[in-house]
């Protein structure tokens, strides 16, 4: 890529050759392209930019890679078609924490347009993490939790009975948030979309193979409402979160088939000093010292090996948000030990002084991490 303050020769501008630039919406509703663009690299162009790329975020700078060169004619100006490479500057705020590793594989999927698939424990931030997505692309965001999904048609409608003009009962398909998102998606090509289904694999397995087709290269899904086939737009991406593991109840195995639409992003918790740091800055009045136990507690329930148990960042924030709640602030004794009971113990069954139950076992545990 040529430096941002090297004047662009004539010989530069050829298919191929890549810059960086910034897109507007096309406002010229004859046009065939959404996007146009008259910056290379911080310099004017010698002609307009234009793009057709759903992946493109307006007004956020991106690279890309010149198709063609269209010399003017008698019927319109000349112009340079691009291809979009890449979304410069990706980067999420600091009230989450992802792996960096993980975060460039993000990136690169996100560019790439792929559906993404979000694998890990409960309350490891997959749904915050898709939310955060969404903020940093400037997208419309659509969560949708598949656990109340028990036939195909029931991603985009469901069959409601109600009460008719004359009073009698009449059957009615109802839109679901996923099938608005993709009419608003049809409606406002130059917007884009991101649809999360929470608790994918919650949903019954035959129901999950009939949006299969929306996921790859088909983009289409059966509308009951219609009776027709609707298009996938490509300014709508597709993001989903799974839970695996014999310890998950209600829960259906993906196959391959349905794996194999998705590029799998495996999550976890993050670092002990990393889930201080976000615990801190959103309970600024809890003690330092008090979250400093609270998640040593907690990973020290994770990583035994003869739990084998997960626990929730949802456990950690709720005992962070009692310890700076003033019934306990103002306390007396050390009211974390009480407040871990319910907080850490309570998600286990059993009861925390005994300890030939699970939450019996978590609570020994935390005895010996913090050594009460």
């Amino acid at each position: 890529m040529a430096n941002l303050q090297t004047a662009i020769q004539p010989n530069d501008l050829r298919p191929g050759f890549e810059f960086e630039t910034i897109f507007q919406t096309n406002r010229k509703s004859e046009s065939a392209f959404r996007f146009r663009a008259r910056h290379i690299n911080g310099r004017r162009a010698p002609k307009v930019i234009l793009c057709n790329d759903g992946r493109v975020q307006p007004g956020k700078p991106c690279q890309v890679r010149i198709r063609n060169i269209r010399k003017p004619d008698s019927r319109q100006r000349g112009y340079i078609e691009v291809d979009f490479l890449r979304q410069r500057g990706f980067q999420l705020d600091d009230k989450i924490y992802v792996d960096p590793l993980q975060l460039r594989k993000l990136q690169a999927l996100l560019e790439s347009g792929m559906n993404i698939l979000l694998d890990g424990p409960q309350g490891s931030g997959k749904t915050v993490l898709s939310r955060k997505v969404a903020e940093a692309l400037g997208m419309n965001y659509i969560f949708f939790n598949c656990s109340a999904i028990y036939e195909a048609t029931d991603f985009l409608a469901s069959l409601q009975i109600r009460a008719g003009a004359s009073g009698q009962a009449e059957t009615v398909w109802i839109p679901t948030d996923i099938l608005r998102a993709l009419e608003a998606a049809h409606a406002n090509p130059a917007q884009r979309y991101l649809i999360f289904l929470d608790e994918f694999n919650r949903c019954r397995e035959m129901a999950r193979n009939g949006i299969m087709p929306a996921l790859d290269s088909t983009r289409k899904l059966y509308n009951p409402i219609s009776g027709s086939m609707l298009h996938i737009p490509p300014n709508v991406m597709w993001i989903a979160a799974i839970n695996n593991g014999a310890q998950f109840t209600g829960t259906t195995h993906v196959d391959p088939a349905q794996m194999d639409r998705f590029a799998p992003l495996k999550m976890d918790y993050p670092p002990p000093e990393e889930e201080i740091r976000l615990l801190a800055a959103k309970y600024p009045r809890a003690s330092r010292k008090e979250i400093d136990r609270i998640v040593r507690a907690a990973n020290a329930i994770r990583k035994d090996e003869a739990l084998q148990v997960d626990l929730s960042m949802r456990a950690t924030e709720e005992a962070c948000t009692l310890l700076e709640h003033p019934n306990f602030a103002e306390a007396t004794g050390d009211a974390l030990v009480d407040i871990l009971k319910t907080s850490f113990c309570g998600r286990y069954l059993g009861r925390w002084d005994d300890e030939t139950t699970d939450a019996g076992m978590i609570w020994q545990v935390i005895v010996r991490a913090l050594e009460i």
